[in-house]
C-alpha cells in the first residue's frame, strides 16, 4: 500500500508518499511529473516516517542542514538511480553541473562520455525532490535552466541555502547580480 501526507512549505504545498517505512516521493504540488511514482490508489495516513520527513523539511526550510536523512526508496531505473545517488552527494549550498554528473556516470560505466541531456532527463524525473537535491544542478557556465518545481523555486532554494549566486543566469534574462536573487 502507498500512503501520502502533506506539508505546507514557504514555497507552497508538498505531497509526500511512502510505502509505510520509507519515503517514495516528495513533490511540490503541481510540479512537472507530480506524483510520478504514485499508484491510482493510496491512503492518507499518519506514519512515523512522515513525522520524520516533516522534521527534516522544517529544519531544511529554516535554512539549516538537516543532520539526518529519512529512509528513502528510489523507485526508478538503474540509470536514474545512479544519477540520483550522485545528487545526494552535492552539499547544501553547493552546485554541480549536468556535465559534471555526466562525467561521473561515464566513469562509473567505463565509458568515454555520457550525454548531459540524458542526465538532465533523469534529474527532471527525480521523484524525491529536496532530499535528492536536483535544484543544486546547474548548466554549464552557471545557466540556471531546468527545475521541475519551477525556476522561481530553484532560485529561492539556492538563495536560502546561501549558494554563490553571482555567476548564475537565466538564459532568457542574461547574467544576474546577487541582489536579483532575494528571498
Amino acid at each position: 500500500m502507498t500512503y501520502v501526507a502533506y506539508y505546507q512549505s514557504p514555497l507552497g504545498g508538498i505531497t509526500i508518499s511512502s510505502n509505510g517505512n520509507e519515503i517514495t516521493g516528495l513533490w511540490f504540488d503541481g510540479q512537472k511529473y507530480f506524483g510520478s511514482t504514485l499508484p491510482k490508489d493510496y491512503e492518507e495516513k499518519a506514519l512515523p516516517v512522515f513525522e520524520e520527513i516533516r522534521r527534516w523539511l522544517t529544519v531544511y526550510f529554516s535554512g539549516k542542514v538537516p543532520d539526518f536523512t529519512p529512509p528513502l526508496k528510489m523507485q526508478t531505473t538503474p540509470f536514474r538511480r545512479a544519477v540520483w545517488e550522485i545528487l545526494l552527494t552535492i552539499p547544501f549550498g553547493q552546485t554541480m553541473t549536468y556535465g559534471e554528473i555526466a562525467n561521473r556516470i561515464a566513469k562509473q560505466k567505463g565509458l568515454e562520455s555520457m550525454s548531459a541531456q540524458a542526465v538532465g532527463n533523469a534529474i527532471a524525473h527525480n521523484a524525491i525532490s529536496l532530499i535528492i537535491p536536483c535544484h543544486r544542478v546547474v548548466g554549464t557556465n552557471g545557466n540556471l535552466t531546468g527545475y521541475a518545481g519551477g525556476m522561481e523555486k530553484k532560485i529561492w532554494l539556492l538563495t536560502m541555502e546561501k549558494a554563490e549566486m553571482s555567476t548564475f543566469f537565466i538564459p532568457e534574462k542574461g547574467p544576474r547580480s546577487a541582489g536579483d536573487f532575494s528571498m
